[in-house]
């Protein structure tokens, strides 16, 4: 029987430590903690396993493209988009924990458990397939998620969920690329895992990841340019004069991922066709200004407006978004 392969990790890591060990050894700095939250990371972990599972294969198993349906944004839904928010509901359906669950993909919320009752549960907000249209072309895509406590004070389950994003317990991406990589916040700083698949388990590669304060470098889609408000069209005049290279995937996940790690900013402004910003607030924008919070950055939806001060008044609500390196972001501002 040949031995298990010991996952390569960079010297700098130190001990070979797996998500779920992290999960638990941050567990255990809180006295007061029950484990319930662990449970629910644990949950989100598994489902990204499966995804990335099934994003591997997706054209062997002849699941890209369109599903032939819209989601409740008015977006086409990818064959993925349905596959990706199923096995995200599964696996956080059969933990304790979890008294709601909300995906972007559907009209409203899933009650998991009476929470009349519950002492401390959580609600669980995703997108569970961030970029899908990149799958047909073997583009990055990805899975954002923001974990806040059930408000058992709430009169219904819009009503609980409808807090602002500086209330979230803890948020994360999963990005599915050239590895699996595992991006989470408890409100601690920020952690990097990748997955290991010799092993099937996600393997702490960096700790306390810090942003860049600066990077010459923009991820907007540029095809909505001319219907940008005045003052983002100067921002990019400004930009392009001073030597600053665009950046764009198409994935918030991809793009944002690349943002943490080398600096940039990241843009997505309103529109004509959307006066008041294309992203999420819940799904999107909130999960995702945290983590950049967290490692040193800014993430504002407009001018003097935090992101994650803003007070949501509909789970599907949009926003526009400005977040990265904190020099850069200031930059954007400055023009705006």
């Amino acid at each position: 029987m040949s031995a298990v392969p010991t996952p390569v990790l960079p010297s700098s890591v130190g001990p070979i430590v797996s998500l779920q060990a992290h999960i638990l050894q941050q567990q255990a700095s809180f006295p007061e903690a029950t484990g319930t939250l662990s449970w629910i990371l644990s949950a989100l972990s598994i489902s990204a396993k499966i995804i990335a599972s099934k994003v591997r294969r997706a054209r062997l198993e002849n699941v890209l493209g369109a599903a032939g349906a819209e989601n409740v944004q008015g977006e086409q839904q990818q064959k993925l988009d349905v596959i990706a928010n199923e096995v995200l509901l599964g696996t956080l359906g059969g933990r304790e924990g979890v008294a709601i669950v909300a995906s972007e993909e559907n009209e409203e919320p899933v009650i998991i458990r009476d929470t009349a009752s519950a002492e401390r549960r959580y609600c669980v907000l995703f997108d569970p397939l961030d970029g899908s249209s990149n799958l047909d072309v073997c583009g990055g895509v990805g899975t954002i998620f923001s974990i806040l406590r059930h408000d058992r004070r709430a009169r219904d389950s819009h009503t609980s969920l409808l807090q602002p994003g500086a209330q979230q317990v803890a948020a994360g991406y999963v990005l599915y690329g050239s590895s699996t990589v595992f991006v989470l916040t408890v409100g601690h700083g920020v952690d990097m895992f990748v997955l290991d698949p010799s092993i099937g388990a996600f393997m702490l590669v960096e700790r306390g990841l810090r942003t860049p304060p600066k990077h010459k470098s923009y991820s907007v889609n540029e095809g909505n340019r001319r219907t940008f408000p005045e003052g983002y069209q100067r921002y990019l005049d400004w930009a392009q004069e001073n030597g600053y290279s665009s950046r764009y995937v198409g994935s918030m996940v991809a793009d944002v991922h690349r943002i943490l790690l080398k600096g940039g900013v990241f843009l997505y402004p309103p529109t004509q066709k959307a006066p008041k910003g294309k992203l999420r607030l819940m799904y999107e924008a909130n999960p995702m200004a945290m983590i950049i919070e967290q490692a040193g950055g800014k993430a504002l939806a407009g001018p003097g407006q935090r992101i994650l001060d803003v007070q949501p008044t509909d789970i599907h609500q949009r926003v526009p978004v400005i977040l990265g390196s904190a020099d850069e972001v200031d930059h954007v501002v400055a023009k705006l």
